[in-house]
């Protein structure tokens, strides 16, 4: 698990040029330049604060989380239980899956500027959790318009 912390950055090498202070080219794949123009990664990427980094990364996957235990256990088991109404569950969960959503893109592109050795690995575990939000997000909406 240490090797997946912001801090084990691939920036030397093949993998990537640092300047000492100022922002890194850093040559890219085929596929890399895809995620990168999806995620609005430009060419020269900024110097990444690393603590900030891993700030973004706990917040997001701590709001994914909270959204995914709120659709899948709080709201269609507890509500009922103490017999809350069903109408609210999508007024919670729509405002925190759009959150989770936003800080979860905003987690992988920290990851694609910092030219981070595992931001392929990250992606994959972020486009899970994103899933998982967006099933939620598409429920709420469709439970909130009948």
């Amino acid at each position: 698990m240490e090797d997946l912390l912001p801090g084990n950055l691939a920036t030397s090498g093949p993998a990537g040029i640092t300047g000492a202070a100022g922002p890194v080219v850093v040559p890219r794949s085929r596929a890399d330049n895809v995620v990168c123009r999806l995620l609005c990664v430009p060419e020269q990427r900024p110097r990444v604060d690393q603590d900030a980094m891993q700030r973004l990364v706990s917040t997001s996957i701590l709001l994914s989380a909270t959204r995914c235990i709120l659709g899948y256990v709080i709201l269609p088991i507890v509500l009922p239980v103490i017999g809350a109404a069903s109408a609210v569950g999508p007024v919670i969960g729509i405002p925190i899956a759009v959150v989770a959503l936003f800080f979860d893109v905003k987690g992988v592109r920290r990851f694609w500027l910092a030219n981070h050795r595992k931001r392929w690995a990250f992606t994959a575990l972020y486009s899970v959790i994103a899933t998982m939000v967006v099933v939620l997000l598409v429920g709420d909406i469709v439970h909130l318009v009948h």
